[in-house]
């Protein structure tokens, strides 16, 4: 498990040292969107609709729309100045009976585990609470949010709970079309109801409880992946990629005219600069030396083509 947070348990003088780990995942299945045409990941950019174009980050300021249409602005030294203070520490404020929070105040599960140095004090809260049966009401403040919470038992591990405040949790009294409770009811059947409840109650295993949908859709795509039923997106070309040849030859060519270090590059020669006008006898010269130069080398073609025929022949006669 990934640890998610660090810090410490503390009620009243006790300080227990602990790490913070997520305890429930999600297992839906999700889907990416594709382009039709070419299957294709959908990216999704922030545009302005005024200015008609893609707006960068560093462009992007808060507002609260307290009217539709108007906003008042607030920067981050605003929030900088009303952030609560940084405080590595679970502090329980009171103990009470679980059986008095409404799971609907519950909102996420975290497992805490002791450090090095607290797992002496971890295991004395965990007896302590098992025996009293009571669970902690807490407050913690974790990524720049101080949130409530509750300190209670899972099984051997001692867990911590958020739940909401009080205002975050909607009045019954706005759900629409709610009977009202003293709405007159047959004897026989509530008795019958009662009983139906009572037949149908067992003690709760949750390992008896899956998700069908998530099975199914399971099922659906290993048969389509057995089947080869797939599309793979093409390769976008990186941007950021260069090469060097050709970054060396638009240097090259960019720099032309100016005093440059003599660079080698191969295959392709620089083309040379034409030559000035020798005199006859200078020219004469060169040709001869031309000529000289080609008659040694054909000589010494011909001795190698020879060698090479004679080896081939002797090669021949001893096989």
């Amino acid at each position: 498990m990934h640890t998610v947070w660090k810090g410490s348990i503390s009620f009243g003088l006790v300080n227990i040292p602990v790490r913070m780990f997520t305890a429930t995942e999600e297992r839906d299945i999700r889907f990416r969107q594709l382009h039709k045409e070419c299957n294709t990941p959908i990216k999704y950019t922030k545009m302005c609709p005024h200015c008609q174009r893609e707006v960068d980050t560093s462009e992007i300021v808060r507002g609260f729309e307290y009217e539709k249409g108007h906003f008042v602005m607030i920067d981050d030294e605003d929030l900088e100045a009303i952030t609560p203070e940084t405080r590595r520490a679970i502090e329980i404020l009171d103990f009470v009976d679980l059986s008095e929070i409404d799971p609907v105040y519950f909102h996420k599960s975290y497992f805490l585990s002791p450090q090095d140095t607290g797992e002496k004090a971890y295991a004395l809260l965990r007896s302590a609470m098992e025996q009293t049966g009571k669970i902690g009401v807490a407050q913690v403040t974790m990524r720049n949010r101080q949130s409530l919470a509750v300190i209670r038992l899972y099984e051997h591990c001692i867990m911590l709970e958020t739940i909401f405040y009080p205002d975050e949790v909607r009045p019954v009294s706005q759900v629409p079309a709610l009977p009202e409770a003293t709405v007159p009811l047959a004897e026989n059947e509530l008795k019958m109801a009662t009983e139906l409840i009572s037949n149908m109650t067992i003690p709760f295993d949750p390992a008896k409880y899956t998700d069908e949908y998530r099975s199914d859709l399971q099922k659906l795509i290993e048969k389509k992946l057995e089947g080869q039923e797939i599309a793979t997106a093409p390769t976008v070309a990186r941007t950021n990629v260069i090469d060097l040849m050709q970054a060396l030859k638009e240097s090259l060519e960019s720099t032309a005219g100016q005093a440059a270090v003599p660079i080698k590059i191969e295959p392709e020669p620089t083309p040379s600069k034409p030559a000035r006008k020798r005199t006859t006898a200078a020219s004469s010269s060169e040709k001869e030396q031309a000529s000289k130069k080609e008659t040694a080398t054909g000589q010494k073609k011909k001795t190698t083509t020879s060698t090479t025929k004679t080896l081939r022949k002797k090669k021949a006669t001893s096989v």
